[in-house]
């Protein structure tokens, strides 16, 4: 089976020196670039391209998300997972704009880091759970608006759900973490785009954040 291909980007040579470690005996991986800034990272990535690249956000000169915009623009076939200290919903939102396919803290362990590597290598998306939770809060928050200012009236029941589908999970395995029939979860499922406005995951989730979040 072929190598997972990764190149690693941060300003902190540190934070590339620890997920070399935590993947040293990862035999699946093969890291074949790093850099501590942007421009000199598409430059090695156009001679080696990987699988999957992860990067840092906050960096000078040129930041992760304009970096993603940039790379992908190229070579939109590369899977970008982003690296963040935070789990701020502007930060969420512009990188999922930008084309991300995963998000993660890090602070992250070594079993959060390898199942975000193989679900985006499989075609998938990842969130942190950090990051789920920001999304969840603002489903909370949103119940705090004025009644004016609220555009869609999402259940509990379809709020629990939007934050299963931001995992990932399959309409089956909804139903049997929610203890409701898989046609149900497909209803729901149809009701949450159609009130929302969305067709694809990423949408949703950009919806969520972009659209309920109140400071």
């Amino acid at each position: 089976m072929d190598k997972i291909k990764l190149f690693i980007l941060d300003d902190h040579q540190m934070l590339i020196d620890g997920l070399k470690a935590l993947l040293v005996n990862e035999k699946q991986y093969d890291i074949i670039g790093e850099a501590t800034k942007a421009k000199t990272a598409l430059e090695l990535i156009i001679k080696n391209l990987p699988d999957i690249v992860l990067t840092d956000i906050n960096m000078p000169e040129m930041d992760g998300i304009q970096f993603t915009r940039a790379l992908l623009e190229k070579h939109p076939k590369v899977k970008v997972i982003a690296l963040s200290m935070f789990g701020e919903k502007s930060t969420i939102s512009e990188m999922l704009d930008a084309g991300v396919s995963g998000y993660i803290l890090k602070n992250t362990g070594k079993k959060e880091l390898t199942d975000a590597l193989q679900k985006v290598a499989g075609g998938g998306m990842f969130f942190s759970d950090e990051v789920a939770a920001e999304m969840m809060k603002a489903m909370s928050q949103r119940g705090q608006l004025k009644a004016e200012e609220i555009k869609v009236h999402l259940t509990e029941r379809e709020k629990e759900i939007i934050k299963l589908i931001a995992k990932e999970y399959s309409n089956a395995r909804i139903g049997e973490t929610l203890f409701i029939s898989e046609r149900t979860v497909e209803t729901h499922r149809k009701n949450i785009f159609r009130k929302t406005g969305t067709k694809t995951v990423v949408g949703l989730i950009k919806y969520v954040i972009e659209n309920k979040l109140s400071d």
